[in-house]
C-alpha cells in the first residue's frame, strides 16, 4: 500500500479529517486508492485514507485549487512549504493530492476489513 510521512503537528488534523489534501513536491507518486499517512514523529500512528484525485499543478496555483487562497497567498504559501522543501519556488510543479477523511474511508468498501462484504 502507498504512504506518506506526515510532520507530527499536522497528524491530528488528518485524523480528525480536517485536513484532506497535501501538496507534494519531488516525492514518491501518488496515486487514486488507498493511502497509509504514517507520523513521522512516531511511526506507530497511521491514519488510512482514499486518495480521490491527484493533480499536478504550479505551487502558485495550489491554494486556488484547493480553496485555500485566503488562507495560503503566495508568500504564507511559499514560507510553508518551504519548511519541508527548502529550495521549492512557485513556479515548481507540484502534486495535491486530495483524500477522505479517515472515517469515510472507514466506513466505504476499501477499507480492508470490509473488502469481501456483499453490497
Amino acid at each position: 500500500m502507498q504512504s506518506l510521512g506526515v510532520v507530527p503537528r499536522l497528524f491530528p488534523e488528518i485524523v480528525s479529517g480536517e485536513k484532506t489534501s497535501t501538496i507534494r513536491w519531488r516525492e514518491r507518486r501518488i496515486v487514486p486508492g488507498p493511502m497509509l499517512y504514517v507520523c513521522d514523529g512516531d511511526p506507530a500512528l497511521t491514519a488510512l485514507v482514499l486518495v480521490t484525485k491527484v493533480t499536478t499543478m504550479k505551487l502558485r496555483n495550489a491554494a486556488r485549487y484547493l480553496g485555500r487562497e485566503d488562507d495560503w497567498p503566495d508568500a504564507v504559501m511559499l514560507e510553508g512549504m518551504r519548511e519541508h522543501y527548502p529550495s521549492i519556488s512557485l513556479d515548481d510543479e507540484v502534486e495535491a493530492v486530495e483524500h477522505l477523511t479517515p472515517a469515510e474511508t472507514s466506513a466505504g468498501p476499501l477499507h480492508p476489513d470490509r473488502r469481501n462484504e456483499s453490497p
